[in-house]
C-alpha cells in the first residue's frame, strides 16, 4: 500500500532557480557601475557635513535654547559613530581581514 497522500507526485521536484544566460556557466551578472558611484566616502562626508552645518545654523540663528539643537547633537553623534564604523571596516578590508565588508578598499 502507498503511504503517500493521494494525488502527491511520485518524485519530489527540484527547487526552481533562475536560469543563467546560455554560455555563461554561472549566475547572471548585471552591468558594472562606475567607481564614482560605488565610492561611499562622498556620501559619508556629505551626511556628516550636513549635520555640522545644521548645528552651526541653529546655534547662530536661534541660540542655545533652540528645541532643534538636541536633534542636531544627536545627528552629530550618530554621524561620528557611523564614520568611525566605516573607517574601521575600511581598514579591515584593506588589511584583508576575514570579517570585513567587501568593496571598501
Amino acid at each position: 500500500m502507498n503511504d503517500e497522500q493521494p494525488g502527491a507526485p511520485d518524485e519530489p521536484h527540484a527547487p526552481r532557480t533562475a536560469a543563467a544566460p546560455p554560455g555563461t556557466g554561472g549566475a547572471p551578472e548585471g552591468p558594472t557601475l562606475p567607481a564614482a558611484v560605488l565610492d561611499p566616502r562622498p556620501v559619508v562626508a556629505a551626511g556628516f557635513g550636513a549635520w555640522i552645518i545644521a548645528t552651526v545654523l541653529i546655534l547662530v540663528t536661534q541660540g542655545t535654547s533652540a528645541s532643534a539643537l538636541p536633534v542636531c547633537y544627536a545627528g552629530l553623534v550618530i554621524g561620528a559613530l557611523g564614520t568611525a564604523v566605516f573607517l574601521v571596516q575600511r581598514r579591515g578590508a584593506r588589511s584583508g581581514r576575514k570579517g570585513a565588508q567587501q568593496g571598501l578598499a
